[in-house]
């Protein structure tokens, strides 16, 4: 009988890994011989490969993306995992596989699942997914000042353990906007280093102007409220360098709003990075809208307030594995669209981080008792998150933060209307780009 080779190519960069209780081996051991919960254990954020034999298991935070792809040889499967599709591309182009690539044959590992893959053969099996996250619902009592400092003093602890992975002479930068998500997080932030004797003066709110957006000046009323101005530091970029196609190539994706976001995200970086070219350091409050259900749902005809409410994590995960609208190429939700925010850091050079994406803190979201406090009322339910958060601002820094109305990354760094003259494409244009990367 035919004996097949498998071959397994790790392309993930474990040195990127920021695991802060073990190290990155200890937790490859954990995926591959623990049960899957034992996940949840591994704090910070990662992407996991382990290998014993024919059996490969896989694992992921929620801010960092993983694929993978199975290439067929004569002598056994391979399977190539990384965190970019050009990466395997690359790959199977080195090694004369590349006729077998097509980038929907791609598939992205689920944030909060062990992907376990047996290599044997052809043809492979399907992957087996078992969740290792699975926070409770609703356990927090109806009490705004409770819920509020919980959830910001689980984002405060994610800032500090962060913290102590930075050099202590790194300067620290917060994508800022004065919304509620960026400036909680730029608070929290300020209220860490203060609190922990650090300097105060490796902080600086970025907001990104592309001329006449109304972010500039919200950012200064927000930190002008709080009696920290001095903090911000508007970023001008020219709105003709604006470009849709660069952004669908570093994202790898063509969700219209997605890539309208990491538009904006990569013009911000590369301002900064212009203007700083040894910058390393970036936070943002990338998943607060997801964890505090802040989306206008009648903008979504497949969405309810009830389908919000009810549905575990649907914001970060989407519909989740094992349902029809389950997408094995790009994962769902949050899961999906991170790399708005990933890819744009990353390219330009920069080690981003939200702690709204840490496990500690969605838990807490989860924990909040939505339906008890809205009665499936949205207009409720929009007015929860700002509640929440400057609440919960007020009771662990005694700032009293001003909570602006919900908008938009991409309608706050120039004007909507002038927005969409600059990216005026549609999802199927934006797709049709995508794919002609790899014709």
């Amino acid at each position: 009988m035919h004996q097949y080779i498998e071959r397994v190519v790790d392309l993930t960069a474990p040195e990127e890994n920021q695991i802060f209780n073990l190290t990155t081996e200890e937790a490859r051991q954990l995926l591959l011989n623990g049960p899957a919960d034992a996940m949840r254990g591994v704090a910070g954020s990662f992407t996991l490969l382990a290998r014993a034999g024919k059996t490969v298991k896989m694992a992921r935070s929620l801010d960092r993306p993983m694929r993978y792809f199975l290439a067929k040889r004569k002598e056994g499967p391979a399977l190539i995992v990384a965190s970019r599709i050009d990466a395997i591309y690359d790959w199977l182009k080195s090694e004369g596989l590349e006729g077998q690539f097509h980038p929907s044959y791609t598939r992205m590992v689920p944030a909060h699942y062990v992907v376990e893959i047996q290599l044997i053969g052809c043809p492979d099996p399907d992957p087996v997914y078992t969740r290792f996250f699975t926070p409770e619902l609703g356990t927090l009592p109806p009490d705004l000042d409770r819920i509020g400092e919980a959830y910001i003093a689980a984002l405060a602890e994610e800032i500090s353990q962060w913290l102590d992975r930075v050099p202590l002479d790194a300067p620290i930068g917060v994508c800022f906007s004065g919304g509620v998500d960026s400036g909680s997080v730029f608070l929290a932030a300020y209220h860490v280093m203060k609190r922990r004797g650090m300097n105060l003066g490796r902080l600086k709110a970025f907001v990104l102007d592309l001329g006449n957006g109304p972010d500039v000046k919200q950012a200064r009323a927000f930190l002008d409220a709080v009696g920290l101005g001095l903090f911000l530091e508007p970023v001008e970029v020219d709105a003709s360098t604006l470009n849709a196609q660069e952004t669908i190539r570093i994202v790898e994706d063509y969700k219209p709003l997605d890539i309208e976001s990491a538009t904006m995200s990569l013009a911000l970086c590369r301002g900064i990075r212009k203007r700083y070219p040894d910058w390393r350091y970036l936070l943002d409050g990338e998943g607060g809208d997801e964890n505090l259900k802040d989306y206008p749902i009648e903008e979504n005809p497949e969405l309810t307030i009830r389908s919000v409410i009810n549905n575990q994590m649907l914001y970060q995960e989407g519909w989740g594995v094992g349902k029809i609208k389950h997408s094995l190429t790009y994962s769902g939700g949050l899961s999906r669209s991170y790399t708005r925010t990933y890819a744009p850091a990353h390219h330009f050079g920069f080690s981003g981080f939200s702690p709204f994406t840490r496990p500690n803190v969605v838990a807490v979201a989860e924990a909040i008792p939505f339906i008890e406090l809205t009665d499936y009322s949205i207009e409720k339910l929009y007015e929860l998150k700002g509640e929440i958060v400057s609440r919960g601002i007020a009771k662990v820094t005694g700032l009293q933060m001003p909570a602006f109305p919900k908008r938009r990354f991409q309608h706050g760094a120039l004007p909507e209307d002038s927005m969409r003259q600059k990216l005026p494409y549609k999802e199927a244009e934006y797709r049709k780009q995508f794919l002609s990367l790899y014709l």
